[in-house]
């Protein structure tokens, strides 16, 4: 299943709390240009490095779909990231 919704929550140094939920669909629909830039340069580099495009595509989607609840936590002092994927 791909993710739908990215969660972050951001503890600042000064105590507060920010919480940011990201919709998966509309931003991969706003960046599908760029998408497909990346995807062509992808299969170039695997071209230049004889690597299977289709077998690093594969790879990639295999990834994609291993995302959905992971969570991913940082802290650095006071300061504090979650990134939680749904």
């Amino acid at each position: 299943m791909i993710p739908q919704l990215v969660t972050v929550r951001v503890r600042r140094s000064n105590g507060r709390r920010v919480r940011l939920c990201v919709p998966v669909a509309p931003v991969v629909l706003l960046l599908s240009p760029l998408l497909l830039l990346a995807v062509l340069g992808g299969c170039v580099a695997c071209l230049v490095f004889r690597i299977s495009p289709v077998g690093a595509l594969r790879g990639a989607a295999r990834v994609l779909w291993a995302l959905p609840g992971t969570r991913l936590e940082m802290a650095q002092g006071r300061t504090a990231v979650l990134v939680s994927v749904r």
